[in-house]
C-alpha cells in the first residue's frame, strides 16, 4: 500500500478521499526540517500547505517520493528544481481560491462604495452618524479590469449580475473573449482610466506591474474614482495613492494585499476613507477545503501514474526528443519572456516556428515553453508547463507551429512571430558551440548576434553617426554600465536597432531620458 505523509492540515475529506482510493495516510503537522528528512523516506506522496518546506535535504532523504503536493497557490516552500532532478512530480491546487479571491474582490467595491467598515465602527463606537456615511451605489458605473485571467474573469461575472457597465485592459485576451464576458477592451490602461468610475487589478507582481499606478495615473482618472486591489501589494504607488485620496481625487480605496506583510503601520491606516484586510483573498473555509480536496485528487492521481494537470514542473517527454529538444526548452521561454515586454498592444496570433534540424523532431515543449515565459509575466495564476497551453486558449490566443527544415546560417532556430494590433513582432534565436550557449539572432527583422543577459535594452533609430555614442554618455551619467552592445541595420542610412546588456535595469524614466535625448523612435527594457 502506498504511503502518503499530510505535513500540514487539510481538509478532513480529502484525507477520507486519499484513504478510500486506497492509500495508507499519516497526518505529521510541525516538523521540523531535521524530523521531516527522518521519516520521509517511507512515504511515496507528501502534501505540504504553506508551513512546512519541502526543500532540497527532504526531497534528497525522499527516495520513494513520486509526488509532492501544495495544498494552496503558491509553491515558494518547495524546492522544485530538487524535485524535478530526482523525477518527483510537484503540483498545487490553483483553482482553490479564485471564487473566494473574486467575491473579496467584489466584497471591497462594495463595502467601499456604501462606507460598511467606517459606519461598522462607528456604530460600535456608540454613535449614530447616518449622513456620515452616505454612498453611492454600483448600478451602471463602469468598472474597470485591469487583467482578464480566471479572477479577473469571475469579477467581470459578478459585477455584470450588478448592473455595472464592464471595461478591460488586458492585451492578451481576445476581442472574441472579452465580448462574450460583455467587457469593453481596450488597447491600452491610459485609455481605460478616464472612463472608470471603479477599478480593480489583477495582475502578476512584476517589474512592470510594481508601482504602475502613480501620480500621473491618478492623474488621469475621474474625480472620485474608488480604487480597489486583491492581486499583488505594490501595484499601486503608496505615496502617490495617499496623496489621491486625501485630495478626494479617489473617493476611497479597499486594499487586501501589502508590498510587504504583514502591514502593521503605514499612512493607509490613519486615512478614513480607507479599508484594509489583512490578506484575505483566499481565507474563506471553502477555499481552504477545496484545496486540501482538490489536492488529494492530485495525488492520488500522481500516485497512479495518470495526468496530473496542476504539476508545475516539466511533463515527462520521451527521452531520444528531450536529447534533441531539451537544451532549447530555457531558450524558448526567454523569447516568451521577452515577446511579452516587447509588444505594444494585444497579441492576435502567435506562431512559433521551428528551422533546421530542430523541426525534424516533435517540439510541442518548446511551443508551451514560449507561451509560459509570455503568460508568466502577464497573468495572475501560477503558469507551468502543464497549464500553459490551456491559458492561452482560454484568453483565446491563436497558437500555431511552423516547421522549416532546411538549413539556415544556424544549424537550429526558434522563431515566434506575434501578429498584434500594432505592430507585429520578431523574436529569434538559436544555441551556438559545444556548450550550447543562447544567442539573440534577430529581433524586429534586424540581423544580431547577441547573448542574452538579465537585464537588457533595445532602441530603434534613424542610422545617423553618433547615436552610440549618446547612448554610452547618458547611461554612463546614469551609473549603468554597459556588459555587452550589438548593432542591426538594414541599410546605410536607414534604421538600426541597438541591443544592449546591462549590470543593472533600467528605469522607465532612464528609457524615456534615452529615448527623448538620442532621438529614439523605440525604447524598450526587457528583464529575463
Amino acid at each position: 500500500m502506498m504511503k502518503v505523509l499530510v505535513a500540514d492540515k487539510i481538509s478532513d475529506t480529502g484525507i477520507a478521499k486519499l484513504r478510500e482510493d486506497g492509500f495508507e495516510v499519516d497526518i505529521k503537522t510541525g516538523l521540523s526540517e531535521a524530523e521531516l528528512v527522518a521519516v520521509i523516506a517511507d512515504y511515496d506522496a507528501l502534501i505540504v500547505r504553506s508551513a512546512t518546506k519541502a526543500t532540497r535535504p527532504v526531497i534528497e532523504a525522499a527516495t520513494k517520493l513520486k509526488i509532492i503536493g501544495r495544498a494552496g497557490v503558491g509553491i515558494d516552500n518547495v524546492d522544485v528544481t530538487a524535485a524535478t532532478e530526482r523525477g518527483i512530480v510537484v503540483c498545487n491546487a490553483p483553482t482553490s481560491n479564485i471564487v473566494s479571491a473574486a467575491e473579496q474582490t467584489i466584497t471591497l467595491m462594495l463595502a467601499s462604495a456604501r462606507n460598511t467598515a467606517q459606519a461598522n465602527a462607528s456604530m460600535h463606537a456608540g454613535k449614530w452618524e447616518r449622513s456620515k456615511f452616505t454612498g453611492a451605489e454600483v448600478y451602471e458605473k463602469t468598472l474597470g479590469i485591469v487583467g482578464l485571467g480566471r479572477i479577473g474573469t469571475l469579477v467581470a461575472e459578478r459585477a455584470r449580475g450588478l448592473g455595472m457597465k464592464l471595461i478591460a485592459f488586458d492585451p492578451y485576451t481576445s476581442a472574441e473573449r472579452a465580448a462574450a464576458l460583455g467587457v469593453e477592451l481596450v488597447d491600452s490602461i491610459d485609455e481605460l482610466l478616464p472612463k472608470v468610475d471603479f477599478l480593480t487589478v489583477h495582475l502578476p507582481k512584476t517589474k512592470e506591474t510594481i508601482g504602475m499606478f502613480g501620480a500621473a495615473q491618478f492623474a488621469r482618472m475621474k474625480d472620485g474614482v474608488r480604487l480597489i486591489n486583491t492581486a499583488r501589494g505594490g501595484i499601486y504607488q503608496n505615496d502617490a495613492l495617499v496623496d489621491a485620496l486625501k485630495s478626494g481625487k479617489v473617493a476611497s480605496a479597499a486594499i487586501d494585499v501589502f508590498e510587504v506583510e504583514p502591514c502593521t503601520e503605514s499612512p493607509l491606516h490613519h486615512l478614513d476613507n480607507v479599508i484594509l484586510t489583512p490578506h484575505l483573498g483566499a481565507s474563506t473555509e471553502e477555499a481552504q477545503d477545496r484545496a486540501g480536496d482538490q489536492i488529494a485528487e492530485l495525488i492520488a492521481a500522481g500516485l497512479r501514474d495518470e495526468a496530473v494537470p496542476t504539476a508545475v514542473n516539466i511533463p515527462s517527454v520521451p527521452p531520444e526528443v528531450m536529447e534533441k529538444v531539451g537544451p532549447y526548452i530555457a531558450l524558448a521561454e526567454s523569447i516568451g519572456t521577452m515577446l511579452a515586454q516587447l509588444v505594444t498592444g494585444g497579441i492576435e496570433e502567435l506562431d512559433v516556428l521551428t528551422v533546421g534540424q530542430l523541426a525534424e523532431t516533435d517540439t510541442r515543449i518548446l511551443k508551451t515553453a514560449v507561451l509560459k515565459g509570455l503568460l508568466t509575466r502577464v497573468s495572475d495564476e501560477s503558469v507551468n508547463f502543464v497549464n500553459a497551453d490551456y491559458f492561452a486558449g482560454q484568453r483565446g490566443l491563436k497558437v500555431t507551429e511552423t516547421k522549416r527544415p532546411e538549413t539556415h546560417d544556424y544549424m537550429s532556430m526558434v522563431i515566434v512571430r506575434a501578429k498584434t494590433a500594432a505592430e507585429p513582432v520578431e523574436v529569434a534565436a538559436a544555441l551556438i558551440g559545444k556548450k550550447n550557449e543562447p544567442r539573440l539572432v534577430s529581433l524586429f527583422g534586424y540581423d544580431l548576434d547577441m547573448a542574452p543577459g538579465k537585464n537588457m535594452a533595445f532602441f530603434r533609430y534613424p542610422d545617423r553617426p553618433g547615436m552610440i555614442g549618446m547612448v554610452g554618455t547618458i547611461l554612463g551619467d546614469a551609473g549603468v554600465n554597459i556588459a555587452s552592445m550589438q548593432v542591426g541595420r538594414t541599410v546605410a542610412g536607414g534604421t538600426a536597432l541597438m541591443g544592449l546588456v546591462v549590470d543593472t535595469a533600467l528605469s522607465t524614466e532612464l528609457l524615456d531620458t534615452i529615448k527623448d535625448g538620442a532621438e529614439m523612435q523605440d525604447a524598450w527594457s526587457v528583464e529575463l
